[in-house]
């Protein structure tokens, strides 16, 4: 995936020459950004987005599972199956959306389009939200893992310290404008998806296999079950484990034949996660119990895949499959080589992929809060200093440098708070459930507004009302998404009062800018004087 470097628009540069703009020296090396319209090379095929999206919904296991087991202890799988089939409804509406209108914004876009500015905003605010809690998230999770290396970082001090320093160290580099290599990224892709069917394979011939009653027993065992409002919730917190939607879509304007290849990457997604989450989650619970998966002090919550290899690593016992599976001397003894380094070095190969896979999905939460916060700018959804491009760098500088100060700042109760992991997972489901929302009231919306607008993918089975075609999944996932966020509203004080908060004080800052700006609260206006919408 590329940085947050914006190129500049090359066309306007002898343009501007002529209406009198100096040239200075760096200028004969490098033309300078004007702010005036561009467009993003479309260089995105399939496997790109898809590495895009899985490098976000891949990295979300790392740390999503343990969330989901604080909450929905041994329901943890069935949570993760609800929550995928609500991923499977966000996805379609995002193909659709994503197909019909391929420009960076995702849900901002899509609710801008249908509806209005203001709505627009408060979509795009609340996918600012939780883009900034992912990159807390992912960073509060990479010390455990490296904690197999160096202890001390599991202690709250030590590892919320480096976890802002990660942070602090990703938005230096993104000012900076330095590339990362996608094809680095792709590597990394494919490992991680290398690592996960390793792990649910072993996990499953040598924990699940031998002893199947476990699952169950860790599963409806006393004390496993949850209560009703946890399980609900616990569907909610799994929406984590599910993000990648919205990355897809942010990409839309650097794709190729985004009418095809967008809902592509997404059906691929759909496969993959369901798949692999469910053998992940199954493993994970084979493996321990919920208790130990959930326990973010003393147990595996803040890194649970870490947590599987372990129990995998305990599991395996070279002479006994050596002598199982060959009875001469020398293959006994190079099975058993071959299994004593398996199980030594899968614990360090999940720390080390986790770490930097982990690294990628945080460094992609800016790059999307680069992407919605230069669109929401370039619509006059927010203020335009947001989008001002470093002179030398031309790096969006003042929304990295903004944005990853509010990340850091929600890592400051980690240095005391034991709640504070699974308040962040609260946080992180206010925005993403309200954007998700808001998406599919959007197609829906789009569906009677602009009926015969081209729609290269289109949703089925539909409802016909009234003439007009509506979508049944993006209506289920509407229902879903909505009533599940009012759940957390209701549940949970820290979510419910910090994301309320949050959008409120969004609200003010567009209401105060359009105010300044002598433009309309929804639409803004041609010179007749005539509203219209700016999409």
């Amino acid at each position: 995936m590329k940085a947050s470097k914006i190129e500049p628009a090359a066309s306007n540069y002898e343009q501007n020459v002529e209406n009198g703009w100096q040239l200075k020296p760096g200028d004969r090396f490098a033309h300078p950004l004007r702010y005036k319209q561009f467009h993003l090379r479309r260089v995105l095929g399939v496997t790109g987005l898809f590495s895009a999206g899985y490098g976000d919904v891949g990295s979300s296991i790392y740390y999503g599972l343990g969330l989901v087991a604080i909450v929905a202890l041994g329901a943890t799988p069935i949570v993760l199956g609800i929550a995928g089939l609500i991923y499977v409804f966000n996805a379609l509406t995002y193909a659709e959306g994503g197909a019909m209108i391929p420009e960076a914004g995702g849900s901002a876009s899509f609710a801008r389009h249908s509806y209005n500015d203001l709505i627009g905003f408060i979509a795009g605010w609340a996918l600012m939200l939780s883009y900034i809690v992912t990159m807390a998230i992912s960073a509060y999770t990479i010390p455990a893992y490296l904690a197999y290396f160096w202890p001390i970082l599991k202690q709250p001090l030590y590892g919320t310290a480096f976890s802002m320093g990660i942070i602090f160290f990703l938005m230096i580099m993104n000012v900076l404008g330095v590339r990362e290599s996608s094809r680095i990224n792709i590597l990394f892709i494919s490992l991680d998806i290398l690592t996960q069917i390793t792990i649910v394979a072993i996990g499953a011939v040598l924990i699940l296999a031998p002893n199947p009653g476990i699952l169950l027993q860790h599963m409806f065992g006393e004390g496993n079950w949850p209560s009703v409002n946890n399980l609900i919730f616990g569907v909610a917190v799994a929406a984590l484990c599910f993000t990648g939607v919205e990355t897809v879509s942010q990409l839309g304007e650097e794709t190729r034949q985004p009418a095809k290849r967008i809902p592509r990457a997404y059906i691929l997604m759909i496969v993959s996660v369901l798949v692999l989450f469910a053998g992940i989650s199954i493993v994970a619970l084979s493996a321990m119990t919920p208790q130990e998966l959930g326990d973010p002090e003393n147990g595996w919550a803040r890194d649970p895949i870490a947590g599987i290899a372990h129990n995998i690593s305990l599991a395996i016992s070279p002479e006994k499959i050596a002598t199982a599976i060959a009875s001469a001397k020398e293959p006994v003894i190079i099975i058993i080589w071959i299994l004593e380094g398996l199980r030594s070095f899968l614990p360090i190969l999940v720390a080390l992929l986790a770490a930097s896979i982990l690294l990628t999905a945080t460094n992609a939460g800016l790059l999307g809060i680069s992407r919605l916060t230069f669109n929401l700018s370039s619509h006059y959804q927010l203020p335009s200093i947001l989008k001002r491009i470093h002179h030398r760098f031309r790096t969006p500088y003042v929304a990295i440098i903004l944005f990853c100060l509010i990340s850091i700042a929600l890592l400051l109760p980690g240095f005391f708070s034991e709640s504070f992991f699974s308040d962040l997972g609260a946080l992180y489901v206010f925005g993403s459930l309200l954007c998700f929302a808001l998406a599919h009231i959007s197609i829906i919306g789009l569906r009677v507004k602009n009926p015969d607008l081209p729609r290269p993918f289109k949703l089925r089975p539909n409802f016909k009302i009234k003439g007009r075609e509506l979508p049944v999944t993006a209506i289920l996932g509407f229902l879903m998404t909505f009533v599940i966020w009012v759940v957390m509203l209701i549940t949970q004080p820290y979510g419910r009062w910090a994301g309320v908060i949050w959008m409120v004080v969004g609200v003010a800052i567009y209401l105060v800018y359009r105010r300044v700006k002598h433009l309309p609260v929804t639409h803004l206006q041609d010179d007749s004087g005539a509203g219209h919408s700016t999409s």
